[in-house]
């Protein structure tokens, strides 16, 4: 069993040059205003850019693959800060991935990321708590390393859940090896819950060990509505998901793909406590990727909706919920082929819609969508 690993490390030397969305967004400064437009490119030039999340600080932070980390300005475009950070190594579908910061990022300046690094020769992922201080971003801990990783099927998504006492959520692929996702000894294909401390939750269905819940391929979408934690996950050849994530539960990989509907898989469900999905994809794959929540009446047909973008389809599908958020009761299929593949995304309090797309050749940009 991997142990949690924390250890202060002295000041990393990083380049100058600097999601959660619950915080106000900044107020237009007179002579300043918020640019008109209904859809612009915020940032262009960017490389396979991998996660984007509305800061504390009422920036976007943005993870690119191959290492950088970037805080944006919303209103301009303009890069505040940037970093690289030391021992990233990008192989296929590897590289920096996830990010989310503390809830008390504004005042501790701390944040987490997932990269995956060598390690003797041995491509490996880890979990890091990272402290910016305004011009710089030192390590304070490493949280958990050596887990399982691969040139597909890394995860990696991060969210801090709002409760009492926060928990920290991440996702693991099963690193190209389906194996790893029913094997609860193995930290591959799982979700994974930890303190913000790095230290294994007392209530976490395994003692001592940091999985969720396990059966899954590669999750690479994660966001808490309400109470739930609601992921998206690539299927093989068919059958993406959107699944809500509860403890201790089977998601079926890879012995079922999507619902339980063949008579095998319908066997195995029974005798494994697989929980099905609420949405997916069919007899297809569209490569689901980020995924977040949209309720403001900026864009009024998008309200009580996940938002979830696509690789392979080159869209963004808006995924209606019940009352209750049990189940998806309407689709919407928007931009599609309009900026190529589509990684993440992210919204501002103001009900503004950032995506990313990840199509590389340092040609890849940030959207914001203020109105349809």
């Amino acid at each position: 069993m991997l142990r949690t690993c924390l250890f202060i490390m002295s000041l990393v030397v990083l380049t100058c040059c600097d999601k959660n969305d619950t915080d106000p967004t900044p107020t237009p400064t007179p002579g300043d205003p918020w640019p008109s437009d209904s859809i612009r490119t915020l940032k262009s030039g960017l490389n396979f850019p991998w996660e984007i999340l509305w800061g504390k600080d009422d920036h976007i932070w943005m993870t690119e693959r191959e290492g950088k980390v970037s805080k944006i300005d919303p209103r301009t475009g303009n890069v505040v800060f940037s970093a690289s950070i030391p021992g990233v190594v990008a192989t296929g579908e590897g590289g920096l991935l996830g990010m989310v910061q503390h809830p008390d990022f504004l005042t501790n300046g701390l944040f987490y990321v997932v990269f995956n690094y060598d390690n003797s020769g041995s491509y490996r992922e880890k979990l890091v708590q990272l402290k910016f201080n305004g011009s710089g971003i030192s390590t304070a801990a490493t949280l958990i390393d050596n887990l399982p990783a691969g040139s597909i099927h890394n995860g990696s998504r991060l969210i801090i859940s709002n409760e009492a006492t926060p928990k920290l959520y991440m996702t693991t692929g099963d690193a190209g090896t389906g194996a790893n996702a029913q094997n609860t000894g193995s930290l591959a294909g799982k979700v994974l819950r930890f303190n913000l401390d790095g230290s294994i939750p007392a209530d976490n269905p395994i003692a001592s060990s940091a999985v969720w819940s396990f059966g899954h391929r590669n999750p690479q979408g994660l966001v808490m509505v309400n109470g739930k934690i609601y992921a998206s996950e690539h299927g093989q050849n068919i059958e993406d998901e959107v699944n809500i994530i509860e403890k201790n539960r089977n998601f079926g990989w890879p012995n079922v793909e999507g619902p339980c509907n063949t008579a095998g898989e319908i066997t195995f469900c029974t005798a494994n406590n697989v929980k099905e999905p609420i949405w997916s994809s069919g007899g297809a794959t569209i490569a689901t990727a980020g995924l977040d929540y949209y309720d403001n009446a900026r864009i009024a047909s998008w309200q009580k909706s996940l938002l979830m973008t696509t690789l392979k389809d080159e869209s963004l599908r808006i995924l209606a919920l019940s009352n209750d958020g049990l189940t998806v009761t309407g689709q919407q299929t928007v931009f599609k082929g309009t900026y190529g593949r589509l990684r993440d995304i992210c919204v501002s309090p103001a009900g503004r819609v950032y995506i990313c797309t990840s199509n590389g050749g340092n040609a890849d940009r940030i959207i914001e969508v203020s109105k349809l």
